[in-house]
This record gives C-alpha cells, sequence and structure tokens, in this order.
C-alpha cells in the first residue's frame, strides 16, 4: 500500500516539491557558509519525493545549536518551501482522493521550517521503529 501511496504523491506533488528543495539546495551551496543548508536541503528531497513508509524522529543534538540553524533556515527558503508544502496541500484538499495528500503536506509544512529538529527512520507495520536506523537529516 505504501508503494502505490508513494507513486501517487510523487505524481501529484512529490516531483514538484523535490524540483523546490533541489533548488533551494543549489541556491545554498552557492556560498561556503549554506553548504549545511544546502546539504539539508538535499536530504530533505529524497524525504518529499518518496515520505510513506518512512517516519520522523527527534533528531539528537543541542538544541540550541538546532534552534540557531533552523533560524538561518527559515531566513535562507524555509519559510517559502513551507509556503509551497501549504499550496499543494490547499489544492490536494480540494478532491476527495487527495485529502491524505493534503494532509500529509501539511504536517511537512513543519518539517519544512525547523528541517534541523528531525531524523528519517523507517516505519515497521505502521508504528514507528524504535530500534532501526534512523537517518539524521543534520
Amino acid at each position: 500500500m505504501k508503494t502505490i501511496g508513494n507513486i501517487i504523491w510523487f505524481v501529484l506533488s512529490g516531483v514538484w516539491l523535490g524540483i523546490g528543495y533541489m533548488l533551494a539546495g543549489v541556491v545554498a551551496c552557492i556560498t561556503i557558509i549554506g553548504i549545511p543548508f544546502g546539504i539539508q536541503a538535499f536530504k530533505l528531497a529524497g524525504y518529499v519525493m518518496w515520505p510513506f513508509g518512512r517516519t520522523l524522529h527527534e533528531s539528537p543534538g543541542h538544541r540550541f545549536s538546532k534552534g540557531v540553524m533552523n533560524i538561518v533556515w527559515i531566513i535562507v527558503g524555509g519559510l517559502w518551501l513551507a509556503l509551497l508544502h501549504l499550496l499543494f496541500g490547499v489544492l490536494l484538499c480540494l478532491s476527495i482522493l487527495g485529502i491524505p495528500f493534503g494532509i500529509k503536506n501539511f504536517s511537512m509544512a513543519k518539517l519544512a521550517l525547523f528541517p534541523f529538529d528531525y531524523a528519517v527512520g523507517p516505519v515497521a507495520d505502521g508504528t514507528p521503529a524504535e530500534a532501526g536506523p534512523v537517518v539524521a537529516l543534520d
């Protein structure tokens, strides 16, 4: 079921969101200071293109440093990416088939604003995997 959901997601909004994150990553990598933000955008692009079957966990690390990185991220491009998620969420919620995908976009808007607070991990049997590998987004 998650493969079908991912394929529908990819066609409806995943490809466009992935392009947006890739563009943000390229723009962020123009300067040396922006490279960590560009790498973060590339990691997020993979998640927003194929999200089902994975879940978000709290990222390890110091809260202050993650907070500073998130503030800079919001200024660099996170706000525009969150607005893109909200736009796709509203458009997808206009049809009954698109409502679950619109809700997923609304939840990803939080990720677009605060990416250094989360890590992506697998989902096992519909519940977050506690012992599975987690890929940190920072």
